[in-house]
Parts: structure tokens; sequence; C-alpha cells
């Protein structure tokens, strides 16, 4: 599975993309870690550790980033990510969107929220492109602006 894992991702990822980590990067010693960091083409890794991560954690200079929850702007898009889901986020309430992982594909889709698992392991063992994610939160957002209030 690891290896399909980076077979995927580095076939996805260029060396100069930006790639979001939401969590359980590597279980293992830290050799193990670094080396399976190292095995990834993209050189600018964004990472929000994981259950998991315990020892990823303390690698921090293996990554252009590294802690718990991260708000970023892409496209001047405000997204809020998580390893875990939320059911509210910073801005929630004003478009911004919400990914987060943990979940393996376990937690039922909310048509209406703006949020969305990320994890590998419910799309094809790839990473999501941003295009991808904002196609779908297109028609979240739009399921959003046709269900009344309640």
């Amino acid at each position: 599975m690891d290896q399909a894992i980076l077979d995927r991702l580095n076939a996805s990822v260029k060396t100069n993309d930006i790639l979001y980590f939401l969590g359980d990067f590597c279980m293992g010693n830290p050799a193990r870690v670094v080396a399976y960091r190292r095995r990834i083409r993209c050189q600018k890794i964004f990472a929000v550790p994981g259950n998991h991560d315990k020892k990823a954690r303390k690698l921090k200079e293996e990554f252009s980033w590294l802690d718990n929850l991260a708000e970023v702007s892409i496209h001047g898009h405000p997204i809020v990510l998580c390893h875990y889901a939320l059911r509210v986020w910073n801005r929630s309430n004003r478009g911004s969107w919400h990914l987060y992982g943990h979940s393996h594909g376990r937690l039922p889709d909310l048509p209406n929220s703006l949020s969305m698992d990320v994890g590998v392991d419910a799309h094809d063992f790839r990473p999501w492109h941003y295009d991808e994610i904002a196609d779908l939160m297109k028609r979240k957002a739009e399921a959003q602006k046709s269900t009344p209030n309640t």
C-alpha cells in the first residue's frame, strides 16, 4: 500500500508544487519517517500531523511547515486544514472550506457543508488536486443556496 500511495502521489505532484498533508504521514521510527519523506518528489510539504504521527511530529525540519491546524488561502479562497473533521471552523459561515483526513472515508458526506475528507484512502490512493476540490465545493455551495434555512 505504501508503494502504491507513493507512486500515485509522485505521479500527481511536481517538484515545485505545494503538497498539504493532513495527517498519518508515516508510522515507525524517525529514520523511516525521513526515508518516506525523501521518496516524495514534491519539495514543499505543509503537514498537519495525525494521531499516528508521533515520530513525524518531532521532525519539523523535514517539512516546510508542521502544526496541528492551518488556515491557508489558495487562489484567494480561505481553507482550514485539520487532521480531524470539524463541525464549524473559522469563517465557515462565510464560505471558507474545511479539509480533513483521519476518517478514511467513513464519515457521511454532508452535502450542505463546505468540508470534505481528502484522505487518499477514499480517493483511489492518490492526492486530491485543488481543481477537484474546487469543483466539489462549488456544487456544495450551490446546494447550500438551494436549501432553505431550518
